[in-house]
């Protein structure tokens, strides 16, 4: 059976890591704790019939993809960001949409807070 809408969302949410970006040398040399949540809008109707994981985004592979380029050391979060989600529609032609979130847990910036972060989202207009 076929859902009606075929559209759905597939994510890792909150994968934490500890990585080395930032714009301060030493954030790059100490490290920190980071929070990765990756968003893929994908078309699942195949999937759904036939019940195989090679006919859908696992979030296994997600993993993958957030673990290295997250091993990758960057000044801006705003970069890993882009090659995370860059990553994800190169590996998943299924990928309509990614939207990725990475927020440094303890940022160095003489604020009390959860952390900071940011957020991109990527249409890929190859599956349009």
């Amino acid at each position: 059976m076929t859902p009606v809408d075929s559209q759905a969302k597939i994510f890792v949410r909150n994968l934490r890591l500890y990585a080395y970006h930032g714009v301060m040398p030493q954030e790059r040399c100490v490290g920190g704790d980071y929070l990765v949540t990756v968003e893929v809008t994908a078309d699942i109707r195949k999937a759904a019939e036939t019940d195989r994981v090679e006919d859908t985004i696992s979030y296994a592979s997600l993993v993958d993809i957030i673990k290295d380029e997250m091993k990758q050391p960057s000044a801006l979060i705003e970069h890993v960001a882009a090659r995370i989600a860059n990553s994800v529609v190169t590996r998943h032609h299924l990928a309509k949409e990614v939207e990725v979130e990475i927020v440094k847990v303890n940022p160095p910036m003489g604020a009390d807070c959860e952390g900071a972060g940011v957020r991109i989202h990527l249409i890929n207009d190859k599956t349009i």
